[in-house]
């Protein structure tokens, strides 16, 4: 029987490994990929928190981009300031973390409070009029820039590592130490008793409370968590492409990451970093594609902003008829029956939460 140390023992060094294979991808990379791999980094942060919210604990969350925009607003509009008044390297990059995950977190609070109260469409529809009425809000808000957005400060390399890593390797670098801070937490969340509780708030909220949980608590919890990670996943957008504005983090980006969950997974962390990879490399294969073509320039500006939807729907079909599970599901489960039969002595996991 796997005891909680043991538990987090074993995520912990999946983290560890996680996070070197990838600092290590980042030196055979070119500069393009690098950023991509950053902003599938900061995208996973999202995504995670995400499946555990929806996964777990059953809460329907329609603007989870509000909360992704929250953690870049708070990173832009506390590290400008202090690049303003002369501060910098990892003093000014902790301050605006430490402003993304306030505001993001606060955010999450207040949402988190009202999910405890409402459920399935009602919640929905409350995240869903936040994520519709956020350029209305940075419109009437002077800090947040309107339409245009904010601006955030350009994070170089360190003296000591220039001549060593590129601008886009070391920001590549920055969005996986941030992610691996983002979601371990919540690997440990969703391993331990906490996880369970989630798990029979989820599956019925009366019996949960007979049996001593608060489900206003969990669910409050859970929102909050997944904010934290949002919140630091938008930070690190800031970062890389150094400003934040509304018209990033609109109705069909939060549609698309509730999409990227569930093709990819739900409930799973695994399931939430294919998503957010998903998320990043569909529209750039399906430019790719078009451009190479060679398709007319009235046709090929049609398919650059609708083919990307057109595919993740076509996905989101198939995957919930293929492979209700997700795609790291199935994946998993290949991998898993491989194992066995080169180790007949070895348990297969048998749910998709044991994995």
């Amino acid at each position: 029987m796997t005891t909680d140390r043991q538990r987090t023992r074993a995520v912990l060094l999946r983290a560890a490994v996680c996070t070197l294979l990838a600092v290590g991808a980042t030196f055979v990379l070119d500069d393009y990929r690098n950023y991509q791999l950053a902003v599938v980094a900061a995208v996973f942060c999202a995504t995670a928190g995400l499946t555990l919210l929806v996964g777990l604990t059953g809460q329907l969350s329609l603007g989870h981009a509000v909360l992704m925009a929250a953690g870049g607003y708070g990173y832009a509009l506390t590290a400008t300031p202090a690049a303003d008044a002369g501060l910098g390297g990892p003093a000014r990059f902790a301050l605006g973390i430490a402003g993304a995950l306030v505001l993001a977190g606060a955010v999450g609070l207040l949402l988190g409070l009202a999910g405890a109260r409402l459920k399935g469409p009602y919640l929905a529809g409350l995240t869903l009029a936040l994520v519709i009425a956020l350029p209305a809000i940075t419109t009437q808000v002077p800090v947040l820039g309107g339409a245009a957005g904010v601006g955030a400060p350009f994070e170089g390399v360190p003296d000591g590592l220039r001549g060593v890593v590129g601008v886009e390797q070391w920001h590549a670098w920055i969005a996986v130490l941030v992610a691996a801070v983002a979601v371990t937490p919540l690997a440990l969340l969703r391993s331990g008793r906490a996880g369970l509780r989630m798990r029979a708030v989820h599956g019925d909220e009366t019996a949960a409370r007979l049996a001593g949980i608060s489900p206003a608590r969990v669910k409050t919890g859970a929102f909050v968590a997944g904010a934290l990670s949002a919140g630091l996943g938008g930070a690190v957008l800031a970062v890389v492409t150094q400003s934040v504005s509304p018209g990033a983090y609109d109705l069909a980006y939060s549609l698309l990451l509730l999409v990227a969950v569930v093709v990819g997974g739900l409930g799973s962390i695994g399931g939430a970093a294919v998503g957010a990879a998903l998320v990043v490399l569909v529209p750039w294969l399906i430019d790719t594609v078009v451009t190479g073509v060679g398709l007319p320039a009235d046709l090929e500006q049609r398919l650059a902003g609708n083919a990307a939807v057109l595919v993740f729907g076509a996905l989101l079909v198939a995957v919930t008829v293929v492979w209700p599970g997700g795609l790291s599901h199935a994946l998993g489960g290949r991998v898993s029956s491989l194992t066995h039969r080169l180790r007949p002595g070895r348990k297969v996991p048998r749910t998709l939460t044991e994995r």
